[in-house]
């Protein structure tokens, strides 16, 4: 049903790796949005390819990009992309960042593409049918002990301001599992949930195009992505946790055994 959409969304996915592996080689101007918010202007060149084909092919349909003034579509449809995620990975020459596109309908994401252009993946799926890496189906992992997963994680651009319950929550989940990674991406930490490379992660203050596609991908695995209270996670919520369902529920137990107290003392 979604064919042309998701050929048009692979394409644009590879335009813009393109242009970010080749500027990858070169030092790029990089713009402060704040104290460890950055843009560069492979973000922004990225974006302009991506731009260009969607408006193209379906000029009728919305956009939410990080880097643009969101344009508003009369098709009722919407495409949420985001040119470069793992902006500041990038900006150091660290190999953990991708490019992320989804569509959004009447009925939620319908499709998305996540692609890692220095390890070659591909990750894509199609609302009911499935998840897949470089066409091949993708499956959460099976691990049902919180202790025996290996999770991702990622902290907000404030969490200077903002400290003391981000790392709350950090300490607590890296003390009962079996370790915790922050690779800086969370389109690709969601699409490792998907792949099974993960059993969990959580983050707090992400945006519609961090997590539109990897939250797709994430969910036609097989996984269960929510907030924190629980409720199914839309982009744009302050709060997700994503996992197989064995860890994503052994997650929230820790989450609201943290949080509530957290609470607690601060409105004292």
């Amino acid at each position: 049903m979604w064919q042309n959409e998701l050929d048009t969304a692979r394409e644009a996915a590879r335009l813009a790796g393109d242009i970010l592996l080749r500027m990858s080689v070169r030092a790029n101007r990089v713009e402060k949005k704040g104290a460890i918010d950055l843009v560069t202007e492979a973000d922004l060149r990225s974006e302009e390819a991506v731009f260009e084909l969607l408006s193209r092919r379906f000029p009728e349909d919305g956009i939410l990009s990080e880097e643009s003034e969101a344009r508003t579509g009369r098709s009722g449809r919407r495409w949420i992309v985001d040119p470069l995620d793992g902006t500041v990975n990038f900006a150091h020459g660290f190999p953990c960042w991708a490019v992320s596109i989804a569509l959004e309908a009447e009925q939620g994401i319908v499709l998305g593409v996540v692609l890692d252009p220095v390890m070659g993946e591909r990750f894509e799926a199609v609302r009911g049918e499935g998840a897949r890496l470089n066409g091949e189906r993708l499956s959460v992992s099976s691990t049902g002990d919180l202790n025996d997963a290996l999770l991702c994680t990622g902290f907000p651009y404030d969490i200077r301001e903002e400290p003391d319950r981000v790392l709350r929550l950090f300490e607590a989940l890296i003390l009962r599992s079996q370790g915790v990674r922050r690779p800086g991406s969370a389109a690709l930490d969601l699409c490792y949930v998907a792949a099974g490379r993960a059993e969990g992660f959580w983050e707090e203050k992400l945006h519609p195009w961090d997590t539109a596609a990897g939250v797709l991908l994430a969910r036609e695995a097989g996984g269960t992505v929510s907030t924190f209270e629980g409720e199914p996670y839309r982009p744009g919520d302050p709060t997700l946790v994503a996992g197989n369902p064995s860890i994503h529920r052994a997650m929230l137990e820790v989450i609201s055994s943290e949080i509530e107290p957290w609470r607690r003392s601060s409105r004292r």
